[in-house]
């Protein structure tokens, strides 16, 4: 999984002179990324959108890298926010796949700073003109952090401004960039949705050895499930058990909905909707019948130096 996915909007990334030093100072500082050049990838304006929706899909962050054309975003870029965020799948009855993710607006503008301004002659300023954007993100449920753009980032020979100075600018931007992406990857909240990917991927196997839970378990846990009340790590094994004897190894658990809120200093609920898909054993209570199950899990927990993560209630009830 890619936990960050840049999309490169610049229509001539091999013969830009900023955006291009971006992306390469990114690549040399960011583990975990996927660069996707759209002018490379789709010279024809014909989107894959499947193969698009799933690069989102494996993500945690998303970057938007692009110039800023006309007080806007280059026309490719658009078309694959139009083509992209389609519905059920960034907005609509089901389209939450984008909710909880992080945006970043990365990009570069070729006017002064003291242009974007009521007095000055585009009179508006850059936080104005990305409203748009903004509330896309609102609506898909994606997280919105303040831009990182750049100003006087236009190399025009002879004319306006030196490639030299240009490209020092890009490499700041490109620090800047970073110093964020580092931010959010390193988060409480990052570390909560990569840890539910891995609980999850390990409860599908159904290993035998219980362990493997329970050290994430506060000593005096409370479960509350639809079979009943469990306390303790006893009292998860013996859920556990149950949980082993009636599904088959090998189920599959769909998170669709991940809610991270904060609770405390260290502490957080966590609210989650979960698709359940498992084939069940015949001399099981429910005799070989195929699941599919939706249901509401409430986690409280604390994330505690490096990251540890130690849930203290854990609830499930049936959508």
């Amino acid at each position: 999984m890619s936990r960050v996915v840049v999309i490169s909007g610049h229509p001539n990334s091999e013969g830009s002179n900023a955006n291009s030093v971006i992306l390469n100072e990114l690549k040399r500082s960011v583990t975990e990324l996927d660069v996707r050049y759209l002018d490379l990838l789709y010279p024809d304006f014909q989107i894959d959108v499947k193969a698009e929706q799933d690069a989102l899909i494996d993500t945690d962050i998303i970057v938007l890298q692009f110039p800023f054309y006309w007080y806007s975003i280059p026309a490719l870029l658009k078309k694959w926010i139009d083509d992209v965020f389609a519905y059920d799948f960034a907005f609509g009855a089901n389209g939450d796949k984008l909710k909880g993710k992080d945006l970043i607006l990365s990009f570069t503008v070729g006017g002064p700073e003291e242009s974007y301004d009521p007095l000055g002659y585009n009179h508006f300023t850059i936080e104005q003109l990305i409203y748009p954007i903004q509330q896309t993100a609102y609506l898909t449920g994606l997280n919105f952090n303040k831009p990182i753009y750049t100003h006087r980032m236009v190399y025009i020979e002879g004319v306006y401004n030196k490639l030299e100075d240009v490209q020092s600018r890009a490499a700041s931007h490109a620090q800047r960039l970073f110093a964020l992406i580092d931010e959010l990857k390193s988060a409480p909240e990052a570390t909560i949705n990569k840890f539910i990917k891995q609980w999850f991927e390990n409860f599908d196997a159904l290993p035998n050895d219980s362990a493997l839970f329970t050290q994430y378990l506060s000593d005096d846990i409370t479960l509350i499930m639809p079979e009943g009340e469990f306390r303790g790590h006893s009292g998860f094994r013996d859920w556990y058990k149950g949980a082993r004897e009636t599904f088959k190894p090998n189920c599959e658990h769909v998170v669709e909905q991940i809610t991270v809120n904060k609770k405390g200093e260290q502490s957080y609920l966590v609210e989650l909707r979960v698709r359940l898909l498992a084939d069940t054993f015949a001399d099981s209570k429910l005799q070989g019948e195929k699941i599919n199950l939706l249901v509401n899990e409430l986690w409280e927990l604390e994330v505690r130096e490096h990251n540890e993560i130690e849930i203290s209630q854990y609830t499930v009830e049936v959508v």
